[in-house]
């Protein structure tokens, strides 16, 4: 008999959620991790007593009732509703695409002078490739202006995506953005999710309370004594990159990643909003996060003098980097694929979350998939 029902590996929101539901099932698990912190990349680090999102901003939201009961159960969740601006060139617009953008990018006031703008460059755009004798979109940048029209591609589309993606948007392909979303409402929420917020007291609260009388260890590689490993659990729940467990058998997936240039400043309030996106190429970040406004509204802000910040800059991973998502290229979709048959032969292996799935996953599809999940 071995000494664990669960081996789990990565701590993170699918594996910490997936011990909760094993131990409430009257299961022994090892979550292990090789980082030095459980939470994977929701992990929160305390810096002037602001909660850091240390891996880039996460912001949880779900229509999925169940879901977000679940977690408000575990820790309450704030208010936060986010509401992104981008800066472009000194001028800032609302996100996602409303009638705050539209009126900031043409002065227009009224949804039909809004709705024939966006067709007149629709239009254009149509026009073009059928000049060039082109059907359907190549690339992302004719899908983009197919869906949007050239000023607000080239404003707020074009330059963040080439930094996000480190590729030309003309070497993109278009089924990235199959549909783009545009709102002819004065409305700055991002989310159309019915439930949003942030855990009260940051997400290490959350992942806390799901592995709360769990057995952890951190510091913990897998794969430098996988044996060891895969000896003392009847089942394993991977959360790691796929491709790694089956020793790159097919090859290398591709990844991108994120680096983040942090500061703590003497001011209480340096951008007035927890997100402000760069669109411009000439800016090397992709954005840049004021922590405390994830938890912190109105006057609240002021209450502490110093704030956090962090740069964001998206760049293609490497060994010995951290993988943030996946490229979802052709390339690379067809060769996932491979693993993923793999994966689905196995027995007595779970695979869950972006890397173990190369899949692009908010954190509430996550935590539901795993309440779905025969234990």
């Amino acid at each position: 008999m071995k000494q664990y029902d669960y081996l789990i590996v990565g701590s993170g929101l699918f594996g910490a959620t997936f011990a909760y539901r094993a131990k409430k099932a009257g299961k022994k698990c090892l979550v292990i991790d090789k980082r030095q912190h459980l939470g994977g990349n929701v992990y929160c680090e305390s810096i002037e007593g602001i909660n850091v999102h240390k891996y880039g901003a996460h912001i949880f939201h779900t229509s999925n009732l169940q879901v977000w009961e679940f977690v408000n159960s575990i820790v309450p969740f704030n208010r936060y509703t986010n509401s992104p601006v981008a800066n472009f060139q000194g001028r800032l617009f609302n996100l996602p695409f409303n009638m705050n953008t539209f009126y900031q990018m043409w002065g227009v006031i009224t949804p039909d002078e809004a709705q024939a703008k966006i067709d007149e460059q629709r239009q254009e755009a149509l026009h073009a490739m059928q000049s060039a004798g082109v059907n359907e979109p190549r690339n992302l940048e004719e899908q983009a202006l197919l869906l949007i029209g050239r000023d607000i591609y080239e404003t707020l589309i074009k330059g963040y995506t080439e930094k996000q993606w480190g590729r030309k948007c003309t070497d993109l392909p278009a089924f990235i953005i199959k549909r783009l979303p545009v709102r002819f409402v004065f409305d700055n929420n991002y989310f159309n999710d019915k439930y949003q917020g942030i855990p009260i007291g940051g997400y290490n609260r959350l992942i806390d309370g799901l592995l709360e009388g769990i057995e952890t260890k951190v510091n913990t590689d897998f794969f430098a004594d996988r044996n060891h490993w895969e000896s003392i659990a009847d089942r394993i729940v991977f959360t790691g990159k796929i491709d790694e467990f089956y020793d790159y058998r097919f090859g290398h997936l591709n990844y991108r990643t994120v680096r983040f240039e942090q500061q703590t400043l003497d001011t209480p309030n340096y951008q007035g909003n927890a997100v402000v996106n760069y669109t411009e190429s000439s800016v090397p970040y992709t954005r840049i996060i004021e922590h405390k406004h994830f938890e912190q509204f109105g006057t609240e802000v002021y209450d502490n003098p110093k704030t956090v910040i962090s740069r964001e800059y998206s760049t293609e991973w490497q060994d010995g980097m951290e993988p943030y998502y996946p490229v979802n290229d052709t390339a690379n979709n067809a060769l996932a694929e491979k693993y993923r048959q793999l994966a689905a032969a196995e027995s007595n292996v779970i695979f869950g979350g972006r890397l173990a799935e190369y899949r692009y996953y908010d954190m509430a599809p996550i935590i539901e998939k795993v309440l779905n999940i025969q234990i």
